[in-house]
């Protein structure tokens, strides 16, 4: 009976030595490694989703049914706390569009948030880059007259230039009293760009419409010997809709009122499936989500993965969850905010904010590395705007974000009806997934966190040393009085 019981108390001493044995982040990202690569589901499910839904509109049944699909997805794969956060949005939608220069037909599309109703008819001055050098040469040339401007900065220009988003060139003209705006796209072969000309999300007051490049590099030619005229009319609708991000929680084993939130914006613009804007990312987003619960990840802290709607009509989703963590007085909860947005096949990590640890990052970089050296741990600390991060990001949040190594071809159809599914490359979405995986689960797991919520004066100088006061006063989002 002794040996019998001395056994026992062996083998029982011996089990529970084994199951305090933890994983080094070395041997949880092989077994990661391995699940993602044999299970992944961002490629099979982005094609159906394209397939079986096409474009993702806000506000649009197409809209809809994704934010039902992505649902019903997190649901599969054993999920138990998914919601919808649901807000009102003014949702725009083109309707019919004509361009004329000096009669002649054009080829044209409205870009988002121009007029429900606009005919108007004026001579076209061309302002260059449209930045505000361009106005500031020539302050009263488009006043009363119709703005030409080049989306990209032109071959030629002064060396150094920071371009502006289409946007906020939109807004300049409004601002030296252009009655209209025509956008030359910088993509050959004439493709047409659409997207927000709008900083708010809301409607602005004169008609923005985008050419193809080589109509509008013809038409700066013809400005240099002799005027031209236009004339743009179009309908669009906005109306007062419902949309919905989708949000999947895994509450943390340690540090459940820490949040580390990893998004990407589900919607699309409406000209095709939006399968690089953004549904590499999304859907990677989503496949993340689903690796985690196969692989019964546990991390200390609550991750929530969010699918934002509205980011193309102005970030609507993604503002509309901070302000409400604002109002709810949980933003300090949050701890990190990990976009992915047009990414793909990482080959390193951008952390923005002020970094307590610079070397966290490509420490677990080198964790990834060993998975795969494709992934090369390049690293950096900077950020932009015009994404889901910029809420977040604007409240001292830091962010993350990846290094991505895509075919540059494929921005060709940014915004444009090439934006479909056979631009993705099965391989590069898995390696968003295998990588991304391993990425948010070091940074929610992590015994201390490499940076911290910005106060309001660390956030302004951050937003000042990357170059962006410029862009966000003309958003205005710039909230620091100088």
């Amino acid at each position: 009976m002794k040996k019998i019981a001395f056994l026992l108390m062996t083998i029982l001493v011996f089990a529970s030595c084994t199951e305090q044995k933890e994983e080094t982040n070395a041997e949880l990202f092989a077994r990661i490694d391995k699940e993602i690569k044999a299970n992944a589901k961002a490629y099979s499910t982005l094609k159906e989703a394209s397939e079986t839904i096409g474009h993702r509109l806000t506000g649009s049944n197409n809209g809809a049914k994704a934010e039902t699909y992505v649902y019903d997805k997190l649901m599969d794969y054993g999920f138990t706390d998914v919601a919808y956060q649901t807000f009102e949005v003014e949702a725009w939608s083109r309707g019919e569009v004509s361009l004329e220069i000096d009669g002649n037909s054009t080829k044209v599309v409205t870009l988002g948030h121009a007029p429900v109703v606009s005919n108007i008819n004026g001579t076209i001055v061309d302002m260059g880059n449209g930045l505000e050098a361009d106005y500031l040469a020539n302050p009263e040339g488009v006043n009363g007259n119709i703005a030409l401007v080049y989306i990209g900065i032109l071959e030629g220009s002064e060396e150094g230039l920071s371009n502006l988003h289409r946007s906020e060139k939109t807004s300049l003209a409004i601002k030296y009293g252009a009655i209209g705006i025509i956008i030359i796209n910088q993509v050959p072969n004439g493709v047409l760009l659409t997207g927000t000309a709008s900083v708010t999300g809301a409607l602005i007051s004169i008609p923005a419409v985008c050419i193809g490049k080589e109509d509008g590099m013809a038409l700066k030619e013809k400005l240099k010997s002799s005027p031209a005229s236009a004339a743009i009319n179009m309908t669009n609708n906005s109306d007062i809709i419902k949309a919905r991000n989708v949000v999947a929680t895994i509450k943390g084993s340690e540090l459940p009122e820490e949040e580390i939130v990893i998004g990407g914006h589900l919607d699309s613009w409406d000209l095709a499936t939006g399968a690089i804007d953004n549904g590499i990312g999304s859907f990677a987003v989503l496949d993340i989500a689903r690796a985690f619960k196969a692989n019964n990840l546990s991390p200390k802290r609550t991750v929530k993965f969010v699918l934002f709607m509205g980011e193309e009509q102005g970030l609507l989703g993604s503002k509309y969850m901070v302000g409400q963590a604002i109002k709810e007085g949980n933003i300090d909860k949050i701890k990190y905010m990990m976009n992915l947005d047009m990414s793909g096949n990482p080959i390193g990590m951008n952390a923005g904010g002020k970094l307590d640890d610079e070397d966290f990052f490509t420490t677990l970089g080198a964790v990834i590395q060993q998975q795969d050296s494709i992934y090369q741990n390049k690293f950096s600390n900077n950020s932009g705007l015009h994404s889901d991060h910029q809420p977040f990001m604007l409240e001292g949040v830091p962010i993350l974000s990846v290094h991505s190594n895509l075919d540059r071809a494929i921005y060709g159809c940014y915004h444009s009806d090439c934006d479909d599914f056979n631009l993705v490359n099965e391989v590069h979405i898995t390696n968003t997934s295998r990588f991304g995986t391993m990425m948010l689960y070091g940074l929610a797991n992590a015994k201390t966190l490499p940076a911290t919520k910005m106060d309001s004066e660390t956030t302004r100088d951050f937003m000042i040393k990357n170059n962006l006061k410029e862009k966000l006063i003309i958003g205005g989002d710039w909230k620091w009085e100088e």
